[in-house]
């Protein structure tokens, strides 16, 4: 099998609310707006993309039609000190603040208008303890960065 792309989809109520909310503090564009679903995409190279369905959608088998939960999603960033300082700024929630953690991340956590936690990464060379759990490949483009 050859994957052309993967993206997640997040079940919502608020589809305006959260398309503005990525549109506004994330590098996402619209690439698709109905009244039950938003395709947003990233303006980089690569993109990346992420969409929005109103769960209620006949699209969605009935027993699965519920809104997103227990989703975590990463999103790395090169200078996630000033995405943390414009998200603050902002008055977005910080449910984890800013700091540096020893399997290689400094991160910080906020959330979309669904309470999706958003765990903003910037990678960083892990303690010697975590650096023995990481792939030779993987270590040593956490080190050179």
């Amino acid at each position: 099998m050859n994957l052309s792309s993967f993206y997640p989809v997040i079940g919502t109520t608020k589809l305006q609310e959260s398309r503005d909310f990525y549109l506004t503090y994330f590098p996402f564009t619209l690439t698709f707006e109905a009244d039950w679903y938003v395709s947003l995409i990233t303006t980089q190279n690569p993109p990346f993309q992420l969409a929005l369905l109103d769960y209620r959608h006949p699209s969605l088998p009935e027993g699965f039609r519920r809104p997103g939960q227990g989703i975590l999603l990463n999103f790395e960033v090169d200078d996630v000190d000033a995405v943390y300082e414009r998200l603050k700024a902002a008055g977005l929630p910080i449910h984890l603040e800013l700091k540096s953690e020893a399997w290689g991340q400094r991160h910080f956590i906020t959330a979309d208008p669904n309470g999706i936690l958003i765990d903003v990464i910037k990678l960083i060379p892990p303690s010697a303890e975590y650096a023995e759990q990481y792939s030779p490949e993987a270590l040593e483009e956490l080190v050179r960065d």
